[in-house]
């Protein structure tokens, strides 16, 4: 270990590999709330928080586990299309809560093009979040939805041990792999409707009062408005003229 006057020892969580205080310092100034995007070999998690004197603070967060807590999902929940739908769901819930605007937080992790934390990020995207990024960073439309996991199951459906051990999770759970992109696209327009607004109908909005509201209105509005009389200014002069006339 190195010694003397001008050593400093670094903070725990970057001896620790957990924080990047310099890239962490330039993602708080800009004043905007990060997308933190966090993976596993079998687990993903997307977090929109905000920075505060007291701390960070979570505004809303999501799990590739909650896909099959809550929308069925089948797959594996540490792929390409799990992120993807993780970061959506995650944004769906930011727009929810009024958030808008992010700007996205990697971490300790490497960048690299077409990861499951662009596929994250894909997903905050397309839910309405306003995220700056490079668009060649992102993931093949293709790969989202799992095409790529699905041809590498048919064309190892020819040896059939190597397929059961290599997709028996999905399999257990009542899925081939070969129909991953279709079941995607089924658990992605669950998680859209869920968040979808409840429009009022026309003609509720244009519903008009009936008479007898209309005029105990309106008698309010001349009881409020009515007020006394001024009194004319010939009379306030009138004292100040007695009092010359006692004075005298």
């Amino acid at each position: 270990m190195a010694t003397g006057p001008s050593y400093r020892v670094s903070f725990r969580r970057r001896r620790e590999g957990k924080t990047d205080y310099q890239q962490r310092r330039g993602l708080v100034l800009s004043g905007l709330p990060r997308l933190v995007v966090r993976d596993s070999l079998r687990n993903v998690s997307v977090q929109l928080i905000k920075a505060e004197v007291s701390g960070d603070r979570v505004i809303v967060s999501a799990h590739s586990g909650d896909l099959s807590k809550n929308y069925g999902w089948k797959g594996s929940s540490g792929n390409l299309p799990s992120a993807y739908l993780t970061g959506l769901l995650c944004g769906y819930k930011a727009t929810a809560n009024g958030t808008k605007e992010a700007v996205l937080d990697t971490g300790l992790q490497y960048p690299s093009k077409g990861s499951r934390v662009f596929a994250a990020l894909k997903g905050a995207l397309d839910a309405g979040v306003i995220i700056p990024h490079d668009e060649g960073k992102l993931p093949d439309e293709k790969r989202i939805q799992g095409q790529h996991v699905a041809e590498y199951a048919r064309q190892l459906s020819q040896s059939p041990d190597a397929y059961q051990k290599q997709f028996s999770e999905q399999l257990s759970r009542g899925l081939r792999p070969e129909e991953l992109v279709e079941h995607f696209s089924q658990v992605k327009e669950k998680i859209s409707s869920s968040f979808k607004k409840v429009e009022v109908p026309k003609a509720e909005k244009g519903k008009k009062l009936p008479k007898e509201k209309v005029e105990k209105k309106k008698r309010t509005r001349t009881a409020v408005t009515a007020r006394k009389p001024a009194k004319p200014r010939a009379e306030k002069l009138e004292k100040p003229k007695k009092l010359e006339e006692k004075g005298t």
